[in-house]
């Protein structure tokens, strides 16, 4: 009679599994299905509030998808109207998914299809966007982000106006992170751009070759991070006699490299105002991508440094002037402060921002834009 007990009991075994994997499977079926409403809810909610601020998101077709180990929202034919931005901005993408983990809620991956087209709406597109994979991620809750990383390989903007490259790259990388507040006050947020061969053609003899970029800066001032125009955001700054500290950025085009550091804030105007620190290793073959690589004219640059060459020593100033890009390398070396950067030798100079104008050294560069 014992060994039938026993026999009896490996029998039941099996089946308290099974019956115990149904349970499961059919709890964990009816979670999925609740958070899967939950996120449809979420992202209705998100929408309304979003239209009441002048901004309409919408999908051609939407679906919800991922069961069993994450949730994945796709929206095909994704469409933006920024009534907010003026002029009003329509944007049009092939494709968006957004997905999240079930064991990491908090953190949203999105995936762009492109092309992307921007315009006014109602009107044909006049700029548009294409890359070989663009993905964006953001730690925290939608309403309160942590950081968020965008990084996109191979992207490409167009002028489909005047068919004309205004910008590509082999790597776009942005990251944004908050160092202290909350995204409901005081926020103070660190954002980080890296550039690998990127140009943009129809800008600038100058940007339209290939430059790696590493920027990071520090944005102190804004009250909050609610969603707003980003010339918004930057009035708050100001207002708030709050700064951009450009806490470290190097850049480097063929065998030139450019390292700076400083603080700048911004005026009723909407202007830069302040200065970077800047170290230039071999400027002299910057120079002729910049336009100086000839005899200049009067009034151009090189004259202007050669004027500063000629107070420090009579003479000094021609030399610049007849030798062009070469000279005037020299000539800004000369008013500048000889350092090291890299196992290279090259030479400190400040970058003036002073309401918009900008100087490096005793050479005007030109005039920044208003930021709003």
């Amino acid at each position: 009679m014992p060994p039938r007990k026993r026999t009896t009991r490996r029998r039941r075994w099996p089946v308290v599994v099974a019956i115990l994997a149904i349970l499961i499977g059919a709890g964990w079926i009816a979670a999925w299905n609740y958070a899967a409403g939950k996120v449809e809810t979420t992202i209705a909610g998100w929408k309304e509030r979003e239209a009441r601020v002048g901004r309409s998101y919408t999908c051609a077709s939407q679906s919800i998808s991922g069961f069993p180990f994450r949730i994945e929202v796709r929206c095909e034919g994704a469409g933006a109207d920024l009534k907010s931005h003026q002029p009003p901005v329509a944007l049009k993408a092939k494709d968006m998914v957004v997905s999240a983990q079930i064991w990491r809620p908090t953190v949203l991956v999105t995936e762009f299809t492109g092309p992307l087209t921007v315009g006014e709406p109602g009107q044909a597109p006049t700029v548009a966007a294409n890359w070989r994979h663009a993905q964006s991620e953001v730690h925290g809750l939608p309403t309160a982000p942590e950081r968020v990383v965008i990084a996109v390989e191979q992207p490409a903007v167009d002028d489909t106006a005047q068919r004309k490259r205004l910008f590509q790259a082999t790597r776009l990388d942005l990251q944004g992170r908050m160092l202290s507040g909350s995204a409901r006050a005081n926020p103070v947020i660190e954002v980080v751009l890296k550039l690998i061969a990127a140009s943009a053609p129809s800008a600038h003899p100058a940007a339209a070759l290939p430059i790696d970029a590493d920027i990071t800066t520090v944005l102190i001032g804004l009250k909050d991070f609610s969603p707003k125009p980003w010339p918004a955001r930057l009035r708050e700054i100001q207002q708030a006699n709050g700064r951009i500290d450009i806490t470290k950025a190097r850049l480097q085009q063929g065998d030139s490299i450019a390292v700076a550091s400083g603080t700048l804030r911004l005026t009723p105007r909407g202007r830069l105002d302040g200065e970077l620190r800047v170290t230039v290793a071999n400027l002299d073959k910057l120079l002729p991508a910049l336009g100086l690589g000839a005899t200049p004219p009067p009034q151009a640059p090189g004259n202007q440094v050669g004027a500063a060459l000629d107070k420090v020593s009579p003479g000094l100033g021609n030399l610049a002037r007849r030798n062009a890009a070469p000279a005037l390398a020299m000539g800004l070396a000369f008013l500048g402060q000889p350092v090291e950067l890299e196992g290279q030798r090259a030479y400190a100079l400040p970058l003036r921002f002073n309401d918009g104008v900008v100087s490096l050294g005793p050479l005007k560069l030109g005039e920044t834009p208003p930021l709003f």
